[in-house]
């Protein structure tokens, strides 16, 4: 799994955690649903920072909690 995979993969479970759409989380986290859209859907591979940390912020969770899984733990390496 890539990190960009990982972040989609990350995003849909927190809204499921949540119990909130993507369309709820655009708006808690002040990032339009087509942005959130692209992440998720794999066309943006790689989300910023800044991006996820808006996405931390609207669920009321630190970084290391977003990035607390397994999947980025396992993530495939992006140096090769």
């Amino acid at each position: 799994m890539t990190l960009g995979e990982a972040c989609s993969k990350r995003i849909l479970d927190l809204c499921k955690e949540h119990n909130i759409s993507l369309n709820k989380l655009s708006i808690m986290c002040g990032i339009t649903q087509s942005t959130l859209n692209n992440i998720t859907s794999g066309v943006s591979r790689n989300p910023t920072i800044s991006t996820v940390k808006k996405i931390c912020d609207g669920l009321e969770i630190p970084l290391s909690i977003f990035f607390d899984t397994k999947d980025f733990d396992e993530a495939e390496p992006e140096i090769k």
